[in-house]
């Protein structure tokens, strides 16, 4: 984990003491090649634009093949650039000799990148992950991706992204493990675990980036960049969560997000920044802003100008900025006037220098030939594992009349425009996959041997091809439509104000079922949607989200039975967009929804979930019985009995939720605090054990006091958020 030796220590010390104020707010300065000529966006926008789908991989090489790109020589070699965002090892190798050999001081630059889920290997999208409820998984995921991206030059991931996120309208639930604090933070630990704690070579981890930090994901109304606003209470209790875990594993690095928190854009913050980050969780590297932020508040109107941004900014905490050169332009002359004290400047360099020093930069700045062509081709045992959370990730909503798994017997057809596209099964922010590594849908059914005939008939966007629905409809036992969202469509700036299904895809599904054969509906999406009339119209359902390099061969083993589904949902799915923002775990109400009309309801929609937090079928049964709860000293202890009544093996997910009936101040229905795999056998019952330490039952009140106090808990267990067993207690702290 991030932790410097002695010796370390004393290097960054001496090399501070010997640093020019130009020098020390050079190492705060990080840079894009500028793009010369031939496209009218800046490079930071381009990487954005390749990164949430705006324009295709093919595209990006194009345009990078034919401009010209400053890569800023003289800047380096005078010091005044700390980070790099680049990909090429060629070229970061270049500006490297110039940083370390042609520089005053010989400090290495650090390369920076979006590395959301996957550098070549791409796995599923964050949301989909998550609902693997499997914390040994994320921690090998993202080891992986360390590995490879460091075989690149790319030492330091703007990831994971931890924002709990509510409001499906809102495109970045796609990059984020989904709505409840508690799986966030778990799944925050184990990514930094993954990215950083294999140190048994400076090949084998990166500094880890937490974002969005912080209540990025209540953006009002589910748009993107939009205004945060809430009591500190629940700031505490729903969305820091998950960045103290990531800072109590040890997480090198942090990124301030965009948006304004209760009046304050959190780039500018410093009670989130310095009190809360550094502070009392405990920061020891860096915080970087995003991209182009510390001049966006300016347009906040937080700000008068430039230099006044860059001195809150400063001030606050921030230390490095992304992409304004704002620090690098303003800084100095904010020292000379005394308007940033040099313990700001010096706290800022030191924490980078340290990063890079914990990075093994200094020793290891090179990328060797060697190095950067071992993942030329793929192992097998990247693929494996990007098959594996692809097939964890899959989450089966509705089988009717158990017409899944499909027989290798049946003819299938295969329909949708989304089953066949390369670029539309690894996700937003996926910039490093190669097609070659790409499996589709319909190229995964023919690698398990099915009898699957195509026909594209029509996607989330264009129009239907209706004598390809009808030849589809004809042809085979079973009709398989892939429906959903392309990747452009969820992500950064893809926020929607209508989750349905796009275009005319529940048309081709209308269509489809007239033909009076088996429909199984696959998904490909980047957010929850508003399934309600797939949901009472389609026989079965998959949830397939957008699940990277292998999707299309853990498609074909879901619908084929080689794999029984085991993923949960990480976050609720709506009847209707008007329900959002939805989550379980909503505080109570003194008139709880109900059929009555002077409840907390809607007149036109249901009040709860279509498929709620946590819910996920299986080709097999579960069922719970006796459950008891043992109180100790320092924890309860929650038993219960899990029983596969099935005809077949399958893992359930076993999650513990729990009320604090009666508080001080008003809290959640229902909230997740602990869950536990296991696999039976038809037939098989296992007793499972489930600890809720005490000292995790409290919360925080609007003092940012932390309260454990003495009442009935109602304590639930069960297979999702909805369907439980519940028992009470009183317990004393």
């Amino acid at each position: 984990m991030y932790r410097l030796t002695e010796e370390q220590k004393k290097r960054v010390s001496d090399l501070l003491s010997q640093m020019t104020l130009e020098e020390k707010i050079g190492q705060m300065n990080q840079i894009s090649p500028s793009i010369v000529g031939g496209f009218d966006v800046s490079f930071p926008e381009l990487i954005e634009m390749v990164g949430d789908g705006r324009i295709s991989h093919d595209e990006f090489a194009r345009i990078m093949n034919t401009v010209q790109r400053d890569y800023r020589e003289d800047d380096i070699r005078a010091g005044r650039v700390g980070s790099m965002m680049i990909q090429d090892p060629v070229k970061m190798n270049e500006l490297q000799k110039i940083a370390v050999e042609e520089s005053r001081l010989g400090i290495p630059l650090i390369s920076g990148l979006d590395v959301i889920h996957g550098f070549r290997s791409v796995y599923p999208i964050a949301i989909a992950e998550a609902g693997a409820f499997d914390t040994d998984l994320f921690e090998r995921t993202a080891h992986m991706a360390a590995k490879e991206s460091r075989t690149q030059g790319v030492a330091w991931h703007f990831a994971p992204m931890i924002d709990v996120a509510r409001d499906s309208r809102w495109g970045r639930v796609s990059e984020g493990p989904g709505e409840d604090p508690y799986l966030a933070s778990e799944f925050a630990r184990a990514k930094i675990h993954g990215l950083q704690g294999d140190m048994s070579s400076h090949e084998n981890y990166v500094a880890a980036c937490t974002k969005h930090y912080v209540a990025y994901g209540a953006c009002e109304s589910g748009r993107d960049y939009n205004t945060t606003s809430m009591a500190k209470s629940q700031l505490h209790n729903v969305y820091l969560p998950p960045f103290k875990a990531a800072m109590e594993a040890g997480a090198a690095t942090a990124m301030a997000s965009f948006n304004d928190l209760n009046g304050v854009p959190c780039t500018v913050n410093a009670y989130t920044l310095r009190k809360i980050l550094k502070e009392t969780y405990g920061l020891k590297g860096f915080v970087v802003s995003d991209a182009n932020a510390i001049r966006e508040c300016v347009t906040h109107g937080i700000a008068q100008d430039d230099m006044d941004a860059g001195i809150q900014a400063a001030k606050a905490g921030l230390d490095m900025d992304m992409g304004t050169e704002i620090y690098s332009t303003y800084l100095p002359q904010a020292v000379a006037e005394h308007k940033v004290s040099m313990e700001v400047i010096d706290e800022a360099v030191e924490r980078i220098l340290s990063v890079k020093m914990w990075l093994g930069l200094f020793d290891h700045p090179y990328i060797t030939e060697e190095t950067m062509h071992r993942y030329d081709e793929l192992p097998k045992a990247h693929t494996d594992l990007a098959l594996e959370a692809a097939r964890k990730s899959v989450v089966l909503l509705k089988n009717e009349g158990n017409i899944l798994p499909l027989k290798k017997s049946q003819k299938i057809s295969l329909v949708g425009t989304l089953a066949d596209m390369k670029e539309e099964i690894i996700g937003a922010w996926a910039m490093s996959w190669q097609q070659k590594d790409c499996v589709t849908i319909l190229d995964g059914l023919k690698n398990a041997g099915a009898d699957v005939s195509y026909y594209p008939c029509g996607g989330p966007e264009g129009d239907l091809n209706l004598d390809e629905i009808a030849a589809a409809g004809n042809d085979g036992d079973v009709i398989v439509a892939v429906v959903g969202e392309l990747v452009s469509m969820s992500g950064e700036a893809a926020s929607k104000a209508d989750i349905t299904l796009s275009g005319r895809q529940r048309e081709m599904l209308e269509r489809l079922l007239s033909y009076k054969k088996p429909v199984v509906a696959v998904l490909m999406n980047g957010r929850p949607l508003a399934l309600s009339w797939e949901s009472e119209n389609v026989p079965a359902i998959v949830e397939g989200w957008h699940l990277g390099i292998q999707m299309g061969n853990a498609i074909a083993d879901i619908l084929l039975g080689n794999y029984n589904p085991t993923g949960k949902l990480a976050a609720s799915f709506p009847y209707v967009t008007g329900q959002c923002p939805l989550y379980y775990n909503h505080p109570s109400t003194g008139r709880p929804g109900s059929g009555s009309k002077f409840t907390s309801r809607y007149l036109d929609a249901p009040f709860e979930a279509l498929y709620p937090f946590g819910y996920g079928l299986s080709y097999t049964a579960f069922e719970y019985s006796e459950m008891k709860v043992e109180e100790n000293e320092d924890a309860l202890e929650i038993h219960v009995k899990v029983a596969n009544t099935g005809s077949v093996s399958g893992t359930e997910t076993v999650q513990l939720y729990m009320q604090d009936v009666t508080a001080s101040i008003v809290r959640p229905v229902k909230e997740l605090k602990g869950f536990a795999k296991v696999a039976l056998a038809a037939g098989e019952t296992a007793d499972v054990v489930l600890t809720l330490p005490k000292n995790k039952m409290g919360f925080y009140d609007d003092d940012m006091n932390y309260c454990l106090e003495n009442g009935k808990f109602n304590i639930f267990v069960g297979g999702n958020s909805r369907e439980c067993l519940k028992t009470q207690v009183d317990v004393e702290f």
